[in-house]
Order: C-alpha cells, then structure tokens, then sequence
C-alpha cells in the first residue's frame, strides 16, 4: 500500500521541491508530513503545488542568471599567494582548500570550502587554474598565481664580518697533564 504526498523540500533519493511522489504510509505519517517536508496530495495541495512549481521555476532562473554573472567575474579573477621557497625554488608548505575559502572571502566572494574542486594542495611555485562549483551545471574557473617569497641577502663586506672588538679574548691553554 502506497499513499502520494507533495514534497515541499528536496529530499535525496525521492525528489525535489513541488514533486508529486508515492511512498509509504508510514513514511509519510511518520515523518514526511509531521516535520512539514510533504504535505498529502488533495485537490487543494494539487493548486498548492502548482503554485510552488511555479515559485521554483522563478528562483531557480534568477539563481542561474546570478550564477552566469559570478562565473564570469570569477574567471577574471587571479588569485596571488606567495611561498617560502628553499634552494632552486623548492616550495616549503602547500596552498589548500581553506586558504582558497580565506582569500576568496576577503575578495568578498563566500563560498563552501567543498565548492572548490582542489583534488591535492597546490605545493609548486607557479600559475594553476582552478574549478569552483557554483550549481550543478556552472562551474567558474580561478587563476591562481603561486610566486616565490621574495627575501633579502645580508651583504657583507670582507672586514665586516668580525670586528676588533667582537673576538673575545682567550686565557692561554693549559698545558695538559699525562
């Protein structure tokens, strides 16, 4: 025995918002419709859900025309971190996922750390493209530019090193005994 109920939420692996599905009855008295994430499926909820189809059809295209616009202005965007380098320019540390999410929040773009596709942190020194999911279907692309840390050498010329009066003075050596 099967009873149909509206959604008025997504639920994974049973449907999205205004879907008309069937599921048990238990499931439906139990828990869809007590937490108010369906609601049976009357003459009344039929108008209702019509109504929310058409709320959703709204929201979901200015989602998608708000997406366009954030994926075009991300893919102009370059990203600019600087690593401690070592000798020939070996890379000490890693750019991850959560110094993305810091960078890109203080550009004033918020984003879910599990929306940047970074499969292993960035650990070389150089230019790196890389994918930020916004929906399903819009995936905007961020150049991310790994520079060197720039550090200055100490110069020294040759008498600078030690001083007349840096060197301590040394009490002779005793002589050891045998």
């Amino acid at each position: 025995m099967v009873i149909e109920v509206i959604l008025t939420t997504n639920i994974r692996n049973l449907g999205s918002e205004g879907d008309k599905v069937t599921v048990r009855p238990g499931y439906a008295r139990n828990f869809l419709i007590p937490t108010g994430r369906a609601i049976p499926a009357t003459q009344a909820s039929v108008r209702r859900l019509e109504e929310l189809k058409r709320k959703r059809a709204e929201r979901e295209a200015g989602e998608l025309n708000e997406a366009n616009a954030l994926a075009t202005k991300l893919n102009k965007l370059t990203l600019t971190f600087t690593l401690k380098t070592g000798h020939e320019d070996k890379a000490f540390g890693t750019i991850s996922a959560n110094d993305i999410q810091e960078r890109l929040k203080a550009e004033g773009y918020d984003f879910d750390r599990k929306q940047i596709k970074l499969e292993k942190p960035i650990r070389a020194i150089g230019k790196t493209e890389l994918e930020i999911t916004l929906l399903a279907d819009i995936i905007a692309k961020v150049n991310i530019d790994v520079v060197p840390e720039v550090k200055e050498k100490p110069k020294f010329e040759k008498n600078d090193k030690f001083e007349k009066g840096d060197k301590k003075e040394r009490a002779p050596r005793k002589p050891k005994k045998d």
